[in-house]
């Protein structure tokens, strides 16, 4: 008999609790992509294209996998990424979130357009929190939203960069299934996102009074400007392959932004990421943190917020495993020499295969 998702032994024993709970619209909303979904293959396949080599006769009896972002410290070098129409997979899942990340000790990004609502999240948690906004107004609006979740308690603000339009996720199209706040263009708050500006994201940032993220950066140029612009960290990403088809995986940009940013920002990474050598990866190609989002939405809906407590906390154990395993005993000893190119194996025929190979059969197609 199956186990239980916060009594799980392994992260696809969650992922098979969520697929027995979603039907099949809200099981390609969380891993469906635009149109081909050649960028969401192109993020996995990059990671996995990305060998691990590591470094022996080295005393890793005591390790460490805490990081920090933004001053705030993480038990692992992760965020839960913010989850926009998450009540669809979970109830309350913002909130379900949010306490995950404060039981276990790493920062919750809120969604603008999830339910609870920034301000109810907020007053129900205590640990360091930031609010994500998707720009559904203007700059009078964004200022006072803006000025909403600073007064809630949110430590920072994320701003995403990468939605000028909504990305056409055939998997929708196609059955006619719409997610809550994510209406094709019927929004008419929606094009206030197709107005944004380096001169509009400035000013945002001069009035938020806390650290501002851009969230959606896929290019060196665009890590240039947000430093010019004054911007302190900057979230690399393509939306999970869910926004512009046949982008570059996410893993690649990384590398560029790096070295761009050279120190003066801090940077998070999403995009494929489904395990603890994922990660490690990451962050010694330079990122200070990495962005889960599907992953955490397998999470919730296996089971809200102790489910993906236990997702964590199996992470981590793969975290500190592969650690040990590379000769390391803190995140910060990790750096380019620890990855190296690899031709990715060829079982992957999908995004979650090459992740969880020996259980997919078991799945929708994802």
């Amino acid at each position: 008999m199956p186990r239980e998702p916060a009594a799980a032994t392994t992260i696809h024993e969650i992922i098979d609790a969520a697929a027995a709970n979603l039907d099949a619209d809200v099981w390609d909303y969380i891993a469906g992509g635009s149109e081909t979904e050649t960028t969401a293959w192109r993020n996995r396949l990059a990671i996995d294209s990305l060998a691990l080599r590591p470094r022996v006769a080295r005393d890793v009896s005591s390790i460490d996998p805490s990081a920090a972002l933004l001053g705030a410290r993480l038990r692992i070098p992760v965020v839960l990424a913010p989850l926009g129409g998450s009540e669809t997979f979970a109830p309350a899942a913002a909130l379900a979130s949010a306490r995950a990340g404060e039981r276990f000790g790493v920062t919750a990004m809120i969604s603008s357009i999830s339910a609870p609502g920034l301000e109810e999240v907020a007053a129900a948690t205590s640990a360091a929190k930031i609010a994500q906004l998707y720009i559904r107004g203007d700059p009078a609006w964004a200022d006072e939203t803006i000025a909403a979740a600073v007064a809630a308690g949110y430590t920072a603000i994320a701003i995403t960069v990468d939605s000028a339009r909504y990305g056409r996720r055939e998997r929708q199209l196609r059955s006619g299934w719409l997610p809550p706040t994510h209406e094709f263009g019927g929004d008419p708050g929606i094009v206030w996102q197709s107005r944004l500006t380096w001169e509009w994201l400035e000013r945002m940032r001069e009035h938020a009074g806390v650290p501002v993220i851009l969230k959606g950066i896929q290019s060196a140029r665009d890590a240039e400007l947000a430093l010019e612009h004054g911007f302190e960290a900057i979230y690399v990403s393509n939306h999970g392959g869910r926004q512009l088809d046949h982008a570059q995986a996410a893993i690649e940009t990384l590398r560029e932004v790096v070295d761009v940013v050279a120190g003066q920002a801090e940077i998070v990474v999403d995009g494929g990421f489904l395990r603890g050598t994922d990660v490690l990866k990451a962050i010694a190609l330079g990122a200070d943190a990495v962005g889960l989002g599907r992953l955490q939405a397998y999470g919730l809906a296996a089971g809200g917020e102790d489910a993906l407590v236990a997702l964590l906390e199996l992470l981590e154990e793969e975290i500190v495993v592969a650690m040990g395993l590379l000769g390391v005993t803190r995140i910060g000893q990790l750096d380019p020499s620890f990855v190296a190119a690899a031709p990715p194996p060829a079982r992957a025929q999908s995004p979650l295969r090459s992740a969880f190979p020996e259980r997919t059969h078991d799945w929708a197609d994802a």
